[in-house]
């Protein structure tokens, strides 16, 4: 069953991001959407004709991760965007940062830190579903760098794409806008 991309419109005009921005991260995201259905659809057809074998069929396998990933980060990023207002500090999420990082106000300094990393990514906080262990970690490329057996919780892309059209090099205004419009009702229900 092909995917469809998602309509994220409802993010234009939050405060921070311009509609030229979102628009053209949204097109990007399509993008992935586009080339996920299309190498599912080869991959099966040359499984279908047997071709498994083939040099090709191991490369496209192989960036098939990629073309994934890129697409459901980016609706995991633009599902934790859209909303104003502070972290409910009595609500489970913000319990289970305090119990790993020593409180929310450590857990934000760790996750923006990690933001602030050089190179181009992803930051994510996870949680492992086997101890309910929170971690804020760094996804290089969309495929690379992912803890199995984690559930992302909070993603925030770091790619050029997602900020230099309004912020230019200052990431870290980026990163103070993204703070002012995360929906963390959908990051808290992203806990197991």
């Amino acid at each position: 069953m092909p995917y469809s991309a998602k309509d994220y419109s409802k993010l234009i005009g939050m405060e921070g991001f311009s509609e030229t921005l979102l628009k053209n991260h949204f097109t990007l995201y399509q993008g992935y959407v586009t080339n996920t259905n299309k190498l599912a659809d080869t991959l099966a057809q040359m499984l279908k004709e047997g071709k498994t074998a083939a040099p090709e069929y191991a490369e496209l396998k192989r960036r098939f991760g990629w073309e994934f990933d890129g697409m459901r980060l980016h609706e995991y990023y633009f599902e934790n965007l859209g909303a104003k207002g502070a972290i409910d500090k009595s609500g489970k999420l913000a319990k289970k940062m305090a119990d790993a990082f020593g409180s929310y106000e450590e857990w934000e300094k760790d996750f923006k830190g990690v933001g602030a990393m050089r190179g181009i990514g992803w930051v994510t906080l996870y949680q492992d579903t086997a101890s309910g262990n929170l971690f804020n970690c760094w996804i290089n490329e969309h495929d690379v760098g992912h803890l199995a057996g984690c559930n992302p919780i909070l993603i925030l892309d770091v790619f050029e794409h997602a900020f230099m059209i309004d912020y230019g090099l200052k990431r870290a205004d980026y990163i103070t806008a993204f703070f002012k419009n995360i929906d963390w009702k959908a990051a808290e229900g992203r806990l197991k």
